[in-house]
């Protein structure tokens, strides 16, 4: 179904290829084990899929984008900072 985990070598170990994986006749795919334990994904759980036509597909937790995004949203409640003087 998908081929050895490797880590991609860069300074920090955050950097992973998981492999291939086939998509079947419905458009599923299986996502690696390994995958699934280092980012915590278990049966049930919501991922949302990411797209940019230049570089691919991404599928991130739909909790984790949730907060990302509550952050984002609470930069615009505060107010704009004032320029500096010159």
């Amino acid at each position: 179904m998908f081929h050895n985990h490797h880590r991609h070598h860069c300074s920090e170990e955050t950097k992973h290829i998981f492999g291939t994986v086939k998509v079947g006749e419905r458009g599923q795919i299986v996502i690696p084990k390994e995958a699934r334990e280092i980012f915590d994904i278990k049966p049930g759980d919501t991922l949302m899929v990411l797209g940019d036509e230049a570089h691919g597909i991404a599928l991130v937790k739909a909790d984790k984008f949730r907060r990302i995004a509550e952050k984002m949203l609470q930069i615009f409640e505060r107010a704009p900072e004032e320029p500096p003087e010159e």
